[in-house]
C-alpha cells in the first residue's frame, strides 16, 4: 500500500509540471491578452502594463519564473484584482468545498439508494420507473434544471432564497442542482455493480444461510457493488469541490468556478493557471484516495496494486 502511495504522488506532481507547462504556453499562444481592449493605449502606458506583470520578457524566462513560482505553491498575482492568487482560492475555495460536499453527499446517498433498490427489484415497474428518474437526472442540464429549482421552489415557494447564498438554506438549491447530474450516473452504477455481485458464491452463500434478502442486498452484495461509484465519485468530488461553473453563475456564489469563468473571459493569466493546477492537484488526490479505499473495501486489490 505505501508503495502505491508513493508511485502515485510522484505520477501527480509529474501531472502536475505537465498542466501547468502545457497551460502557460497554450494561454500565451491564444491571440490577444489581458491588457487588449478595443481602444487605444499610448505605447508609455502599454509598456509600463508590460514592465509591471514582465509580458516583455523573452518567454523562456516568464516560463522559468512561471515555474519557480509554483514550486513553492505561489500562484502569483492577479493582473486585473489587487489580491493574489493563493489569496482568492483561500477565501472562495471554502464556498464551493461546502457546496461541492453538499452537492456529492446528496449524490451520493440518493443515487446510491436508487440504483440498490432498482437492482434488489430487478425487471419490475419499480427498477424501471427508478431508472427514468436516474435518466433524467442525467439528461437535463443545470442552465435547465437551475432556473426550473429557482422558479419552483425560490418564487413560487419561497422556501429558499434564489440567489446570493448565505447560510444552510441558501446551499440547498444549488446542491441540490448540482447533485442530481451526478446522482442519476451513481444510481445507474450502483444498480449494475449490485447486479454484477448478485450472482457470486459469497451472495449465494448468505441467501444459504437464510439471511433476509434486504440484509443480503444492502451488506453483502452492495460491498462489492459499489467499487464502481467510488471509482466515479473520485473524480467526480474533485470537479464538484473545485466549483461549479454553470452552478455558480447561476447562483451567483462566487466560488472557484464563479471566478474561473470571469478571468477566462479577462484573460486573467495567474488566476486561470493556479485555479487550473489547483483542480487538477485536487483530482490527483482523491483518485489517490479511490485507489486507498479499494484496498480497503476489497483486500485482493492490494497485492495486484
Amino acid at each position: 500500500m505505501l508503495r502505491l502511495v508513493i508511485t502515485r504522488l510522484l505520477g501527480g506532481v509529474f501531472v502536475l509540471f505537465v498542466v501547468a507547462t502545457v497551460s502557460f504556453f497554450l494561454l500565451r499562444a491564444a491571440p490577444g491578452g489581458p491588457f487588449a481592449s478595443e481602444r487605444a493605449v499610448p505605447d508609455a502606458v502599454q509598456r509600463n502594463i508590460e514592465e509591471r506583470y514582465h509580458l516583455n520578457d523573452p518567454l523562456w524566462q516568464q516560463y522559468v519564473t512561471h515555474m519557480s513560482r509554483m514550486a513553492t505553491l505561489d500562484f502569483g498575482h492577479s493582473m486585473k484584482r489587487q489580491r493574489t492568487v493563493n489569496e482568492m482560492i483561500a477565501d472562495h475555495a471554502p464556498r464551493s468545498l461546502r457546496l461541492g460536499l453538499m452537492a456529492i453527499v446528496f449524490a451520493a446517498l440518493f443515487g446510491t439508494v436508487l440504483g440498490v433498490t432498482a437492482a434488489a427489484r430487478r425487471n419490475t415497474m419499480t427498477d424501471y420507473s427508478l431508472m427514468v428518474v436516474a435518466l433524467l437526472g442525467i439528461s437535463i442540464p443545470s442552465f435547465v434544471l437551475g432556473p426550473m429549482f429557482i422558479r419552483w421552489f425560490s418564487l413560487d415557494l419561497g422556501w429558499f432564497p434564489p440567489a446570493r447564498a448565505e447560510g444552510f438554506s441558501g446551499y440547498v438549491l444549488p446542491a441540490l442542482v448540482l447533485g442530481m447530474i451526478y446522482a442519476g450516473t451513481v444510481a445507474r452504477l450502483a444498480r449494475a455493480g449490485v447486479l454484477d455481485t448478485m450472482g457470486q458464491d459469497y451472495v449465494r452463500t448468505a441467501r444459504a444461510k437464510g439471511l433476509a434478502e434486504r440484509v443480503v442486498v444492502w451488506k453483502h452484495a452492495l460491498r462489492l457493488g459499489i467499487i464502481p461509484v467510488i471509482t466515479y465519485l473520485g473524480p467526480a468530488t474533485a470537479a464538484l469541490i473545485s466549483g461549479s461553473f454553470v452552478v455558480e453563475k447561476i447562483f451567483q456564489i462566487p466560488g472557484l468556478g464563479y471566478y474561473f469563468v470571469d478571468s477566462v473571459v479577462s484573460r486573467d493569466y495567474p488566476v486561470l493557471t493556479g485555479l487550473l493546477v489547483f483542480y487538477v492537484a485536487f483530482l490527483v488526490l482523491l483518485n489517490l484516495v479511490v485507489d486507498i479505499l479499494y484496498g480497503i473495501i476489497d483486500p485482493r486489490t492490494r497485492d495486484a496494486r
